[in-house]
Order: C-alpha cells, then sequence, then structure tokens
C-alpha cells in the first residue's frame, strides 16, 4: 500500500491512468515549465528588462495566458545575491499600504514604513549601494490594470531613480489588455512614455495546446497516447480558447471523468461533459466534424505529438461540479463493448 503522501500525489486517478502524480495540479511546480516560442519570447524580453537598467517593461496577456509563471521563471533565473527583486501580486493596496509593502520587501527600516521622505531616502541609497556594487534591483507589479490612478503615478515616480546615464531602478508592468488601453488615457500619458520595453503573451495554438498537454502527461510519467485521445485534446483547446490555467481545469476534470467511468484514453465526449459542467459557453458542437464522437462504439485516435518541455501555471482551486455523486453512482467498470477500456 503507498504511503498517504504518495496517495495524495497520485489522486483518485493516478493509479487507474498509471501516474505518479497529478499533471494538472494547481499549484505552481517548475518542472512542468512549458514555453513555446511565443513564450521564449516574452521570457527574452522580461529577462533583459530586469537584468539590465532599462527602466518600465510592460508584459500584457489575457487572465490564465501564464504571466505570472513567466514571471516567476525570470525571478528565479535572476537570484542572485547581488540584486534584488520585489514581487507584488496585490494591487488593492492603499498608498501608506503600499509603501510599507515595500519598505518591509526591499529590507528598509520601520521608520522608512512610516514616512514616504524616510522611504525614499533609504531606498534611493539601498539601490545605488547595490548598483555600486554590480547588483540590479527590480520590482514587478502583477495584476497592474487594477492598481488606482494614485498607485501608477506612484509607480511612475519611483521609475524617475536614475543617474545620469542609468536607470537605478527596473520595474515590470504585468497586466491584462485592459492595461494597455488604461495606458492610453490622457492622465497616464508620463507612464507610458517611460516603457522601454513591451511584450505580449498569446495564448497557445492547437499544436502547443497537444504538445503542453502531453508534456505534462510525461513528467508525471504517463504516456500521453494511453491517456487522452486527439480528438479528447481537440476539445479542450476549443474550449480553452489556448489558455493554460483552463486547459488545467479541463485536463484535470475530464481525467476526474475517466475514471468515474473507467474509461481510457478519455475522449471527447467526456471533456464535452466537463466543459458543460463548467458552462464555459462551448459545446461538442463547436469543434470541428468528427472531432468528437458520440458513439462509444466509435474509436478515437490517441494522441501524438512530439515531446516537448512544459508550463506550470497557477490556478485557483476547481472541482468539477457534482463529480463527487457522479462516481458515487456509477459502477467502476467500463460499459460492455464501450470505449478503450483498461488493459
Amino acid at each position: 500500500m503507498l504511503p498517504i503522501r504518495d496517495e495524495i500525489a497520485r489522486g483518485i486517478y493516478g493509479s487507474f491512468f498509471g501516474l505518479r502524480e497529478r499533471p494538472f495540479d494547481l499549484t505552481p511546480n517548475p518542472r512542468y515549465l512549458f514555453l513555446a516560442a511565443r513564450q521564449r519570447e516574452v521570457l527574452s524580453n522580461l529577462r533583459y528588462g530586469l537584468s539590465t537598467p532599462r527602466g518600465f517593461t510592460l508584459l500584457i496577456g489575457e487572465a490564465g495566458c501564464g504571466k505570472t509563471t513567466v514571471l516567476n521563471a525570470v525571478l528565479s533565473e535572476l537570484n542572485s545575491s547581488k540584486n534584488r527583486c520585489l514581487f507584488a501580486t496585490n494591487p488593492t493596496l492603499n498608498r501608506a499600504e503600499f509603501y510599507q509593502f515595500l519598505a518591509h520587501g526591499f529590507s528598509l527600516s520601520p521608520a522608512a514604513a512610516e514616512s514616504k521622505t524616510q522611504f525614499l531616502e533609504e531606498l534611493r541609497r539601498d539601490i545605488e549601494m547595490r548598483f555600486s556594487e554590480g547588483g540590479l534591483t527590480g520590482l514587478i507589479i502583477d495584476e497592474a490594470q487594477s492598481l488606482p490612478y494614485e498607485l501608477l503615478e506612484e509607480i511612475r515616480l519611483l521609475g524617475n531613480m536614475e543617474t545620469s546615464s542609468e536607470k537605478l531602478l527596473n520595474v515590470v508592468l504585468a497586466g491584462q489588455p485592459e492595461l494597455s488601453e488604461r495606458l492610453n488615457e490622457s492622465s497616464l500619458r508620463q507612464l507610458k512614455q517611460r516603457i522601454a520595453l513591451r511584450c505580449e503573451l498569446k495564448p497557445f495554438d492547437a499544436s502547443e495546446t497537444s504538445s503542453y498537454i502531453a508534456g505534462r502527461l510525461r513528467v508525471a510519467g504517463g504516456l500521453p497516447q494511453a491517456i487522452f485521445t486527439r480528438d479528447a485534446v481537440l476539445a479542450i483547446y476549443e474550449a480553452a480558447a489556448g489558455l493554460p490555467r483552463t486547459i488545467n481545469v479541463l485536463c484535470d476534470n475530464a481525467l476526474i471523468g475517466g475514471f468515474a467511468e473507467q474509461v481510457k484514453p478519455v475522449t471527447a465526449r467526456i471533456v464535452a461533459e466537463v466543459v458543460r459542467d463548467f458552462d464555459m459557453g462551448r459545446t461538442a458542437s463547436a469543434a470541428p466534424e468528427g472531432s468528437i464522437r458520440e458513439n462509444p462504439g466509435v474509436e478515437e485516435r490517441s494522441i501524438d505529438v512530439e515531446e516537448r518541455p512544459v508550463e506550470e501555471e497557477t490556478l485557483k482551486d476547481q472541482t468539477r461540479p457534482g463529480i463527487v455523486s457522479r462516481i458515487k453512482r456509477r459502477r467502476c467498470v467500463a460499459p460492455s463493448g464501450a470505449r478503450h477500456h483498461a488493459s
């Protein structure tokens, strides 16, 4: 019998699908990093923006497309005793709380957290000393589209810390497309003029989605062709629109559905049920003709994609609605004459 920790890691469907851990788990894991061509380009831009004195960098991407993941990847690369980079993920702070957060994050004195004047003096000394020793200071603001105007203005002023020839503080503003729209407002034109680098993270295309799913399954110890059919992967891509967060949610719940029915590989019909359960606005009929089969006697093609590295995305905990009761209702045996029984 597996230790309790191993049983938790494998999940309820791990043994059935031959997985040693949950491949679409809801917590970050650097082993699951996936970089398609566009993600690599964004990573390179962010690496450049934080490793050289560039000032402001703008990262735009839809919710769930992997912005936080890429930012964490850059931070792990820049981890050095010479550098200091603060990652702010809560945009709902007021001005006083924002400066308290920065003072604590940059290890300034308690007085700096209470006085903006003291804060600016200590921060500048800290940044200049680090710069003289060959290090850089960075500030990453995630979910920046939700920042109030007053904080965007404070961040702009912080970006003014510079020598006669170099920027002293690198700032990355990461947010959804609304951030780009806000920067077009006349009140924020000074901030927009200071952006030295701009990059955009796009959703995966169909091929990248297939590689993303297959890669995560391999990392978890599974055989992709034995776990999802090609048509199931296509249905996931159609419903998720290439967004990694949604892909993870659909895949995890499709594996639960496959386990509940004792069916493998998971078919497009099971994926379509998950899509309906989550009310995603897309149904099985949205996929190309012939990609989703309702007839349980018709065999679907197994997934077969090129092996590539894989991406990890931080997700909110989501559980397929009604899946527990569904598992209880169904016997754990595949229906007679049905789809791909376990061998």
